[in-house]
Order: structure tokens, then C-alpha cells, then sequence
């Protein structure tokens, strides 16, 4: 909705979880200045909020908001920027979890497109028809607004053919089942974000990136291409996360059929919210409440021993497939903020070269290694949103050539 008093060109960036909806209002210029933030939580729960920050005035607030769905927020939403903002949402972008094999790059959204990942739902069931409804919400809300769909399987498009190949039989492969890899607009920041910092040199180097949040993953990149990651056909793979269990014996689906009569459906919902670090300690699936427990409950010490060495097993890997490391770097919540899960994923590879300095980590610093290591070993802030204004302002020729904007 566009007031009289809103005159500049804005672009909206949606970012959803799978209970949470993040969302960021930027000015269509140059540098893409943002104006306002917020986040949706608890989504679906009587207790869910709303939190909003308006840049260009300092000011904070926080209700509660409870909504059935994703699609939910829309209106709120929706009411929010027109009573607040001073700018005209002139372009809306997604993330977008999963693109299959044929949605790659940014894309503006045409039924086609809505189509498309219609077709393959059952790669992300969990998110997916979700995101779908997204769409078409905000369309309703905002007619004529052209959207644009990024998808977070993208960054992994190029991997070697063996890195993507899973080993079942090969009809599946041909059907779209292989290793896609997540949490692509987090690598692509923090690969943009490593070249501005280190210089290109560093970015084209042997890098190891974690993204290290309630979802969790590594990536490899050399030559500034990705070319393996620990998630898979879906963000359920690789590391240990906080209610998703990473890898996993294959059998045991049957198993668990067999001796509970476990369906399909509940097999894959206890894999996605009742697994990882809420399975292992019965308690919570946030670090950070495990760390102020270990001491007390050998159940929360046993969940955080077991999220750390599976992320250094994972740099081990990784570091193989790239034949040597360069640069490690951490991101995302965990990566970001906890200073002694850094410490703890790195003690004991030393055999590759990385040595933090304690006072480095224990400050946060940009750099947490050595002065002189042989790998650099970095913390930084990864932002999605960004990515998603980059992608959308890139589009928006685009779309008024289409009469779309």
C-alpha cells in the first residue's frame, strides 16, 4: 500500500523459517540502506510475537501477534509498513528453501514458476507448500508488485557430479534426487563479504564456510565454487542441528517400522523437530540452554559434546575433499555468538593448521586465529536479507520490461 507520504522506492525482503518469519524493508537505492526489521516467532503457537525496529528512528517494539501460518503475517504485516513506513514496497523477494534442478538463479514469480515448485513439494514438504502460500498472499496484498523467488539450493548448483551423486539407484538420480545443499544465501554472503574483507586471493582459496544455527551446515569452496556440503536432498543431513538429527542410518526407517509401527509421516516429523540437540537432551534445542545445564545434567553435557564433534568430523571431511585449508569461517547464530562452541569444534585440529587465540575468540574478534597460523579462522555475520534486496533490484529491469513493476 502506498501513502501520500510514501515517496521512495523500497524493496522487501521475506526470509521464513519453519516457525518464524523474518522480514526487511530496504531503500531501492545504491547501497541498499536498510530502513526496518522484524521478525514474526513462535508461528503457529498462541504465544507467538512480533518484533519490529525502525532504523530511521531508533525505535523498538515488541507485541504479541499470534498467527496460525506464514501466510498469517501477511496482513499484519502488510498494516505495519503502511502505517509506518515512509516507503513504497516497489519489489518483494524471497528465500525460497529448494529450486530442484531446474530453478537455479533469482527468478521474478510467474505462474510458471509457482507451478514448478508446486511440481516438486515433496523435496521440501515442510516448506515448500508454505512458502507457496507466501507467495500468493502477497500478491493479494500487493497487486501489481513484482516478486522475486531466491533459492537457497542455488550457491551448490555447480558441485562436481560426485559430490552430487547420492548412491541409490541411479532412475532416482533422473527423477531429481541428489545432494542440492542448503543455506546458499547465507554461503553467497559470506563468500561476497570474505573477498571484501581478505581480498580475492583469500576468497579463491580453500574455505571452509560454517553456518552454524538452529538449522546447521558446512560448505567447501575452492576457487570461489562450492564444491561439496554436508546437507543433502534435504537440510536434515550432514551436521547434528537443533531438533534435526543430520546423518543418520538409512535402515532405520524400517526399524522403526518394524518395532513401533512407525509411519513414513512421523519418521520424518521426529527427524525434523524432535531430533539433534532437543533428542540427544530431552531438554531444549537451544545451545545456549544446554551450556547453562552441562554441569548438572548429563543429558545437555552429551548434546553439546555430540553438535561439536560432529562439526569438527565435518571440517575434517571437507577439508579432505578440498585437499588443505585456508579459511575457516563461522557464522550464524551459533557460529557467530558462541564463543566456547568455537573453541570446543576446534580443539583438536590443530593436525590441519587451525590454533585459535583464546582472547580473539573470547572478544568476537573478525580474526580468531593465531597471528601467523596457517589458517585464518574467521567470525562473521552472515545477512540473507541483503541478499535478497541484491537479487530483487537486480530483477526489477527486468520485471518493467515484463509490465510487471
Amino acid at each position: 500500500m502506498t501513502t501520500n507520504a510514501q515517496s521512495e522506492d523500497g524493496i522487501l525482503a521475506i526470509n521464513g523459517g519453519s516457525s518464524s518469519l523474518k522480514f526487511a524493508l530496504f531503500l531501492a537505492g545504491d547501497s541498499l540502506p536498510r530502513v526496518l526489521t522484524g521478525k514474526f516467532e513462535r508461528i503457529g503457537l498462541p504465544e507467538g510475537t512480533l518484533s519490529v525496529a525502525n532504523l530511521a528512528t531508533g525505535k523498538k517494539a515488541q507485541r504479541a501477534m499470534p498467527a496460525g501460518n506464514h501466510a498469517g503475517c501477511v496482513k499484519p504485516l502488510w498494516e505495519l509498513l503502511s502505517a509506518e513506513a515512509t516507503v513504497s514496497v516497489r519489489a518483494i523477494s524471497h528465500r525460497i528453501v529448494h529450486g530442484g534442478a531446474r530453478l537455479r538463479e533469482p527468478r521474478l514469480v510467474t505462474p510458471e514458476v509457482i507451478a514448478e515448485l508446486r511440481r516438486i513439494k515433496e523435496f521440501a514438504p515442510l516448506h515448500l507448500p508454505v512458502q507457496v502460500e507466501l507467495l500468493e498472499e502477497f500478491a493479494r496484498h500487493y497487486p501489481g508488485v513484482p516478486q522475486v523467488a531466491c533459492f537457497d539450493t542455488a550457491f551448490h548448483r555447480d558441485m562436481p557430479r560426485v559430490a552430487k551423486l547420492l548412491p541409490i539407484p541411479r532412475r532416482y538420480d533422473q527423477q531429481g534426487v541428489q545432494r542440492y545443499g542448503f543455506h546458499g544465501l547465507s554461503y553467497s554472503f559470506l563468500m561476497a563479504e570474505l573477498e571484501r574483507v581478505a581480498g580475492i586471493e583469500a576468497a579463491r582459496g580453500r574455505v571452509i564456510l560454517a553456518h552454524l544455527g538452529n538449522g546447521a551446515s558446512m560448505a567447501a569452496v575452492r576457487g570461489g565454487r562450492g564444491i561439496d556440503t554436508t546437507m543433502a536432498f534435504t537440510p536434515a543431513a550432514g551436521l547434528v542441528m537443533s531438533t534435526r538429527p543430520g546423518d543418520l542410518d538409512p535402515a532405520l526407517p524400517a526399524y522403526f517400522a518394524r518395532t513401533e509401527g512407525m509411519t513414513p509421516e512421523q519418521f520424518n516429523q521426529m527427524v525434523n523437530t524432535q531430533s539433534g540437540l532437543l533428542g540427544i537432551s530431552e531438554l531444549s534445542p537451544d545451545i545456549r540452554d544446554l551450556l547453562a545445564r552441562e554441569q548438572e545434567d548429563v543429558r545437555a553435557a552429551e548434546a553439546v559434546e555430540a553438535f561439536c564433534y560432529s562439526a569438527r568430523k565435518w571440517i575434517g571431511a571437507l577439508a579432505a575433499a578440498l585437499n588443505g585449508l585456508d579459511t575457516l569461517v563461522f557464522s550464524a547464530g551459533i557460529g557467530e555468538n558462541a564463543t566456547v562452541i568455537r573453541a570446543r569444534i576446534c580443539a583438536g585440529l590443530e593436525f590441519l593448521g587451525i590454533e585459535l587465540d583464546v582472547s580473539a575468540n573470547a572478544a568476537n574478534a573478525p580474526v580468531i586465529s593465531k597471528p601467523g597460523g596457517k589458517v585464518t579462522v574467521r567470525v562473521m555475520r552472515t545477512d540473507e536479507e541483503l541478499c535478497l534486496a541484491q537479487a530483487a533490484k537486480q530483477l526489477l529491469p527486468l520485471a518493467e520490461t515484463m509490465g510487471t513493476a
